[in-house]
């Protein structure tokens, strides 16, 4: 997500943009009416330009709030500068000229918006959506200026002594070696290194037997960290430690509180789509909360059955690209997501984004890790076995932050 200074830009911009575009288009089209008079130019200037001044204060506030990344919000943003600004601008302008406000002057002031203010009014509707949320979009991908690429950190968690004791719940409990789990906890962090991650330690939990499994924990949206409310009670005591960590990052922290409950697994980000499972740990709660944090920061949050697994990212996650990948029998319904692509093991469908070109599988999918290469993608494979025994993946024991 782009940083809060960016979109500051872009709203200064695209306010900007939009009310130069409603001043001039006003002016010229009275101008045309008056017949280009040598003195209509100065006087239609005189009399726009408050409502000009105020719909640019309109414009610049909807713009930092996020409307111009949907049409419809950029549509509603156009309709209030466009109706509002020019009716306090004719309301200032009856009252310099000595005007005092009656009912008498409240008919003919909302009488301005079908005929001096038509154009204005008309502009700002139509260029909101269009121009507005072009230039929104322009500013928000453009290229930075040079500068050192922004850190990439990834959150884990040391393995708990008492790790065997993990919670499961849709599958059968296998002993767990809790030995060969530290060594592939040690190489699953070694391979986020060795792709440009710097591993950040939360601090640990000795008690907390699904602890390592941070990804429940919190889950990060460019600069915002919304710690969890998560669903098993016996994990609760696990989110300090995260919250700790993420605002050590100088990260915008917010939560989900109770009755709400959210498990970080269940939160896929595609885009600036955000699909969120219902199922055991994650409540209607939990995500309504989510859906009020992240709307406003420009995201659709979309709910997601989930009765197969235990969270959402048990059953899918996504490729670099965009499209969600999964294996069909653990998957509620395919058709809730955009672009689905099947792949032929259960592990096969949880991979860790590294690069635009790179992902993070399990050594226990090697028929979807093949798939996945063949589509043009460097896949780094782990093995984290002992991990699968209690229901995780790839995606559990790790937040990215970048």
């Amino acid at each position: 997500m782009p940083s809060f200074t960016r979109r500051v830009a872009a709203a200064l911009l695209t306010a900007l943009a939009l009310a130069l575009t409603v001043h001039v288009a006003a002016i010229i089209a009275f101008s045309i009416s008056a017949g280009f008079a040598a003195d209509s130019v100065g006087q239609m200037n005189a009399y726009f330009l408050p409502a000009t001044l105020l719909a640019f204060v309109f414009y610049l506030l909807f713009g930092i709030g996020g409307a111009f990344s949907r049409w419809y919000t950029a549509v509603a943003a156009g309709v209030v500068a466009g109706v509002v600004a020019p009716l306090i601008g004719s309301l200032a302008g009856a009252a310099s000229e000595g005007a005092v406000l009656t009912t008498e002057i409240v008919g003919p002031l909302f009488g301005t918006l079908l005929t001096i203010n038509i154009v204005f009014t008309t502009a700002s509707i139509v260029a909101a959506p269009t121009l507005g949320r072009r230039v929104h979009e322009l500013v928000l991908t453009a290229p930075g200026s040079a500068r050192e690429p922004r850190p990439r950190y990834a959150l884990v968690r040391l393995p708990s002594t008492t790790l065997a004791d993990g919670a499961v719940t849709h599958i059968e409990r296998e002993p767990v070696d809790t030995d060969l789990a530290d060594q592939q906890w040690d190489d699953y962090v070694a391979a986020l290194a060795d792709n440009g991650f710097t591993t950040v330690e939360v601090d640990p939990a000795p008690d907390l037997a699904d602890a390592v499994f941070i990804e429940d924990a919190v889950v990060v949206f460019g600069d915002i960290a919304v710690v969890t409310s998560p669903g098993s009670e016996h994990r609760r005591d696990e989110i300090a430690g995260a919250e700790s960590s993420v605002v050590s990052l100088g990260l915008d922290v917010t939560r989900i509180d109770l009755p709400g409950t959210l498990d970080g697994g269940d939160v896929l980000k595609v885009g600036t789509t955000v699909y969120v499972g219902r199922g055991g740990r994650t409540n209607a709660e939990g995500i309504r909360q989510l859906r009020a944090i992240l709307t406003k920061r420009g995201y659709d949050v979309v709910a997601v059955p989930v009765s197969k697994v235990l969270h959402l990212k048990s059953a899918v996650t996504a490729l670099p690209d965009g499209t969600v990948i999964g294996y069909p029998p653990l998957v509620d319904d395919t058709a809730v997501f955009d672009r689905f692509l099947a792949v032929p093991e259960p592990a096969g469908a949880h991979v860790v984004v590294l690069a635009d070109d790179a992902v993070l599988m399990a050594a226990s999918a090697p028929l979807s890790a093949a798939l996945i290469a063949d589509l043009g993608y460097r896949v780094v494979t782990v093995d984290i076995s002992e991990f699968e025994k209690l229901e995780g993946c790839v995606t559990c024991l790790s937040v990215r932050v970048r």
